[in-house]
């Protein structure tokens, strides 16, 4: 269990500490409340931050069933055997692609200003979130960012569902995770203060936005 975020950061410090300093590092924070985290581990690693952003591809009808996802470079991974079983028509599939390019923009463009986005290319790419459930976005955060062509892809995690962790550990160089645990239900499980990470608070801890 942890105090809160802040808390879950100090903790991942120690396992974290190689990377201190290391000007081909950049920590990725998938929004909102790993912001908080990255922050903290940006601050005490002098490592800058930035953010990844996903969003789900929700089944008709059914937007938390996820049955894909699209990543901020517009790539959508499809669950075909989902969309076979239901029978979900390509048209769905591809105008919920287009008009989650668009809000993936927007926040970026919310979040960022003017910024472009990062070059990840040859970078040490730390992508951090406060908990890992399905992993399902955390996994699309995953596939965006190898497709940039960093040098190592590190996943820090407080906490994993441990089928979720087991699937991401392959998919990544390095998986640091203080924590798997079978009870999964929510991410707020596992903190004493989970308070929701405002807009305005997210944009304020990015600290990038250019006007």
């Amino acid at each position: 269990m942890f105090k809160d975020r802040i808390d879950a950061a100090e903790q991942l410090i120690p396992r974290l500490a190689q990377y201190k300093g290391n000007k081909d590092a950049i920590i990725l924070a998938i929004p909102r409340g790993a912001l908080e985290i990255g922050k903290v581990l940006s601050d005490k690693l002098d490592i800058p931050l930035d953010i990844v952003v996903t969003k789900k591809i929700g089944a008709p009808g059914n937007e938390e069933y996820a049955m894909g996802v699209v990543g901020p470079d517009g790539h959508a991974e499809i669950n075909e055997g989902v969309a076979k079983i239901y029978g979900i028509p390509k048209k769905y599939i591809d105008d919920e692609t287009q008009r989650l390019k668009h809000v993936i923009k927007r926040r970026y463009e919310e979040y960022r200003g003017n910024a472009g986005l990062p070059d990840l290319k040859d970078k040490i790419a730390i992508i951090v979130d406060d908990g890992i459930a399905t992993g399902f976005t955390t996994l699309a955060a995953v596939l965006y960012v190898r497709r940039q062509k960093p040098k190592k892809i590190v996943l820090a995690v407080p906490v994993a569902a441990t089928d979720s962790y087991k699937k991401l550990e392959k998919e990544v160089d390095e998986m640091i995770c203080l924590s798997t645990r079978e009870d999964f239900y929510a991410v707020g499980q596992f903190y004493e203060h989970f308070a929701q990470v405002s807009d305005e608070e997210a944009i304020k801890l990015l600290g990038l936005k250019q006007m």
